[in-house]
């Protein structure tokens, strides 16, 4: 296993590792494959490695032997507590080589692997892949990176094959905190969407007739937003919340009739109790009369 870090001409520099193989890990693999670039691949279930090691991977029968194979070794798990778990018994292999942890975390365990990675004298990027796994390689995906800038630039010609390289920073845990921030969009919308399906499923009507009215207002919020303004964003960096187009009082008004009618429906109510929750907030602390983005007073500042 010593014989390709004793003799570095036997390793091909294009090579990468990709180690976790669900739906993105393969992705990720069969882009790199396609582009020309020897794949070594590891994963805790071997036989999830049949399509990709079909298309030209070479599976790796442990994970150390996975991390010799390349400098540049790419991770797509369900956590960073799994990074720890596969390469516990490969830290000594780490040295010199530079590992992409593209699985979902927290910022802080984000900063706390990076430390790790430091700690075996491995290079770390974190990052955060924003694109469904078919959409991996395609002109549409964009990955979020932060660490070391210097590092992402002498990967950058393998890292771009995966999607646009947007780059925050050099604290480690800023990929991580974009991609939850895009989650927190992502998910609350999906609960919304179904909370909303649920309601129209009371009258009979099926989900394939709901959805594709409700996605109308998913599709308008962005533009909704962006009406009559360069850039959203500056009126609430300024603290400014002018409230002549609609108000929390307004708005809580309706996250009262959403939570009335759910009730009345037999629905789950804690989605809409929670986001009624912020209106009420915003009210009690005098700001009624204040565009409805005042919201996020109450979460900056909760309790």
């Amino acid at each position: 296993m010593n014989e390709r870090r004793n003799n570095p001409n036997s390793r091909n520099d294009r090579s990468v590792t990709v180690i976790g193989l669900g739906p993105m890990g393969q992705a990720m693999t069969r882009t790199l494959l396609s582009a020309g670039h020897p794949v070594t691949v590891w994963n805790r279930t071997a036989r999830r490695a049949d399509g990709v090691v079909t298309d030209g991977a070479t599976l790796a029968a442990t994970p150390a032997e996975a991390v010799e194979a390349s400098d540049l070794v790419i991770l797509s798990l369900t956590d960073y507590q799994a990074m720890y778990d596969v390469l516990g018994n490969a830290t000594e292999l780490l040295a010199g080589r530079t590992l992409v942890n593209l699985s979902s975390d927290t910022p802080d365990r984000t900063r706390e692997a990076a430390a790790w990675a430091a700690g075996h004298d491995a290079t770390f990027l974190s990052g955060g892949v924003m694109t469904p796994a078919p959409m991996v390689g395609t002109e549409a995906a964009y990955v979020y990176y932060s660490g070391p800038e210097k590092t992402l630039g002498s990967h950058l010609e393998v890292l771009a094959l995966l999607g646009t390289p947007r780059y925050l920073g050099e604290d480690p845990g800023l990929a991580q905190l974009m991609y939850q921030a895009h989650l927190t969009v992502f998910l609350s919308a999906l609960s919304g969407l179904m909370h909303a399906t649920a309601m129209l499923g009371t009258a009979g009507m099926k989900a394939q007739e709901a959805l594709p009215e409700l996605f109308s207002t998913a599709d308008s919020i962005g533009e909704m937003m962006r009406a009559g303004e360069e850039n959203p964003g500056a009126a609430l960096d300024a603290g400014e919340h002018p409230g002549e187009l609609s108000t929390v009082t307004m708005m809580g008004a309706t996250s009262d009739h959403i939570v009335d009618t759910s009730a009345s429906l037999g629905l789950d109510l804690a989605l809409p109790l929670a986001v009624q929750g912020h209106y009420r907030r915003a009210v009690e602390d005098g700001h009624g009369g204040d565009n409805w983005t005042r919201i996020i007073d109450g979460m900056r500042r909760p309790g």
